[in-house]
């Protein structure tokens, strides 16, 4: 066993140890701990991908060009900073070999939560992190082509445990949702998160409410009751984050998010045709005078109604003429 996969694997037992004691002031060693594990393992998955290469310049964040003598140039790392969960995720893409981004990010804002802001449940922070970062280890044990049950030992079980219960827990939390008519399938799909821990655990005090502006919320995981209009936005925000990448990237254009002018928050979805916060509809109006669509965009922050850009601009013109 290389002294790499060692120290992964002893750095995640200690997390789980951490974890099981219950001791409220192990939360932050307990993640420390995860999370160097996972980290460990993530690197240990590069070195023996390419067994050949040397370990520095597998795990090294960042490279610098030095002369070779011979009158190219040879890339060294440079510095002893090494790759990240920020980087972790491009290195493996580099590497073609496939890892889940998404509880990667999970587990780093997790460990950042706990560090920084130590939520008022730091068991329940820590089973979320472990939950997360589950199907991160089974995939890094994977390409390793090693059993985590052989080299974990309890800790296998445990984390087994902790992740039904954060599953059990999360359903518990969308269940008391059931009888809501959201105003947003991306929301009613997505689920809500906390603004104040960013926790998925949130769910809504009365589980026989059906109506979406009534909900009264609380966070399982820090037991913040966190005011309704603000967690939809956020949640919102969080679900198309990508989908606003993409479109961004891809394609130059704004979306699918947008302002509305009725509630006054960032939650108009374009392609629901709705505020997933208040419900209010823009329509799609034609310009009155050139007959043409007038995009979303336009309609919020147009100087004249019933008018496109290109017409609302022709008349100030003339106005001013």
């Amino acid at each position: 066993m290389s002294k790499l996969f060692e120290n992964a694997i002893i750095s995640i037992q200690l997390g789980v140890e951490d974890y099981q004691s219950n001791d409220p002031k192990r939360a932050i060693s307990a993640v420390r701990n995860f999370y160097a594990g996972v980290l460990l393992l993530a690197k240990e998955t590069l070195v023996r991908a390419v067994p050949e290469a040397d370990v520095d310049d597998l795990i090294a964040a960042r490279y610098k060009p030095v002369p070779d003598g011979q009158g190219g140039v040879n890339y060294v790392p440079d510095g002893g900073t090494t790759i990240d969960f920020v980087t972790i995720g491009r290195r493996f893409k580099d590497f073609g070999l496939a890892i889940d981004q998404k509880a990667l990010d999970e587990l780093n804002r997790i460990r950042n939560d706990v560090e920084h802001l130590f939520t008022q449940k730091p068991r329940e922070a820590v089973r979320e992190a472990i939950a997360n970062a589950f199907p991160v280890v089974v995939q890094l044990f994977e390409h390793i082509d090693e059993a985590p049950g052989e080299h974990l030992g309890d800790a296998w079980p445990l984390m087994l445990e902790a992740k039904s219960l954060y599953e059990r827990e999360l359903k518990s939390c969308r269940d008391s949702f059931s009888k809501v008519s959201w105003l947003s399938g991306t929301l009613a799909d997505a689920g809500l998160i906390c603004p104040e821990c960013d926790s998925k655990l949130v769910r809504q005090r009365e589980q026989d409410n059906a109506e979406q502006r009534n909900m009264e919320l609380v966070c399982r995981a820090c037991g913040a009751e966190p005011d309704t209009e603000k967690t939809i936005v956020g949640s919102l925000t969080d679900a198309l984050s990508y989908e606003g990448h993409i479109r961004a990237k891809d394609a130059g254009e704004d979306g699918p998010i947008f302002h509305c002018t009725e509630c006054g928050n960032d939650s108009y979805v374009d392609f629901e045709g709705a505020c997933a916060n208040c419900g209010y509809e823009y329509g799609q109006p034609d310009c009155d005078r050139c007959g043409t669509s007038i995009p979303i965009n336009e309609i919020i922050y147009a100087e004249h109604d019933g008018l496109c850009g290109y017409c609302s601009h022709q008349l100030d013109k003339l106005m001013r003429e």
